[in-house]
């Protein structure tokens, strides 16, 4: 299940649930949960780094390495959708459906 956030203006921010409707196993979940779990670190590390009125240029620094490891670990899970949940949905039928929740996702991450 994934949350996506997103403003309709005035202010308003609310949070859309998505759930898969199928189980299936993928092979990069404990790599992506470690990458998201050093990723956490680093951002507390940043946000030290603000609290204690280090260096901006040290912060934006930090920021950028931050932006680089989610995008990197963005690719692994988009792979790993496409290997396992996107076949297996064309395998049963629901290429449609797959294809719309994933354009809805890009649309989301790419801006």
């Amino acid at each position: 299940m994934s949350n996506q956030e997103h403003d309709h203006g005035q202010g308003i921010e609310h949070t859309h649930t998505i759930s898969h409707t199928h189980s299936h196993t993928h092979k990069n979940t404990k790599a992506v949960v470690n990458r998201l779990a050093r990723i956490e670190g680093h951002v507390r590390s940043i946000k030290e780094m603000a609290a204690n009125e280090r260096d901006c240029s040290d912060i934006l620094l930090q920021i950028a390495a931050v932006r680089k490891a989610l995008d990197s670990t963005a690719k692994v899970l988009l792979k790993d959708h496409l290997e396992t949940c996107v076949v297996e949905a064309v395998y049963h039928g629901n290429e449609s459906e797959v294809l719309r929740d994933l354009n809805k996702a890009l649309d989301h991450f790419i801006r």
